[in-house]
C-alpha cells in the first residue's frame, strides 16, 4: 500500500499496490503491519456499506463527539464519488479546513480519516457503493453534523447538489464560536 499524507494532518490517501497476472489481479486494502507506518494501531470495530442511487447526492457531513470519536477508512467499490473531510480538531493548524478526494471502483483508492473530522461525499455517478471501516461503534446521540452548504466551511461540491436527506438539511450552520472537537 502507498500512503500519501494529505494537507490535513493525520488524513491519508491510500493507493493499493496491485499484482496482475493472467487470472486477474490481487491487492490488499488493509494490513495491520503496514498501517502502523501511519500510526494506526486501533482495531476496526465496525464495517458499514452504503448504496446511493442518484448522481449528485450528498451524504454528510457527519462526525462522532468525544468520547466516541472514530477513525474511518472509506473505499468506493462501485461508481465514483468526491469524498470530503473537514478538520474539526480545535487545536489543529488546519481547523475547519476541508479537502475532497475522488474515490472510485476504478482507481481503488481509499481515504483514511482520523478522529476529530467530519466526513461526507457527493456521488459523481449513479449507483455508488461504499465500504466504511470504523475504529469505534456508532453511539446514537453522540453524533454531530455540519451542514453541506455551511458558509464558514464553504465546500465546493463538483456537481449541483441533489437528494440531500432531511437530517443533513437540518444541521445548524456554524458560528464563529464553534468550539471544534478537543481530543
Amino acid at each position: 500500500m502507498i500512503f500519501t499524507a494529505t494537507e490535513l494532518a493525520g488524513a491519508y490517501l491510500i493507493e493499493p499496490e496491485i499484482l496482475n497476472d493472467e487470472r486477474g489481479s490481487f491487492y490488499r486494502f488493509y494490513c495491520a503491519d503496514e498501517f502502523q507506518q501511519i500510526g494506526h494501531n486501533k482495531p476496526w470495530i465496525q464495517l458499514n456499506h452504503s448504496y446511493t442511487a442518484k448522481q449528485g447526492t450528498i451524504r454528510g457531513m457527519h462526525f462522532q463527539l468525544p468520547p466516541f470519536t472514530e477513525i474511518k477508512m472509506v473505499k468506493c467499490i462501485s461508481g465514483k464519488i468526491s469524498d470530503t473531510i473537514i478538520d474539526l480538531r480545535s487545536e489543529s493548524p488546519t481547523f475547519l479546513q476541508w479537502i475532497s478526494i475522488e474515490l472510485s471502483a476504478e482507481n481503488k483508492r481509499m481515504l483514511y480519516i482520523p478522529e476529530g473530522f467530519a466526513h461526507g461525499f457527493q456521488t459523481l455517478t449513479e449507483n455508488c457503493e461504499l465500504i466504511y471501516h470504523h475504529s469505534a461503534a456508532y453511539v446514537k446521540g453522540s453524533e454531530g453534523g455540519i451542514r453541506w452548504n455551511d458558509p464558514i466551511v464553504n465546500i465546493k461540491w463538483p456537481l449541483p447538489p441533489v437528494n440531500i436527506s432531511a437530517r443533513d438539511q437540518e444541521h445548524e450552520f456554524l458560528t464563529t464560536q464553534f468550539p471544534g472537537i478537543k481530543l
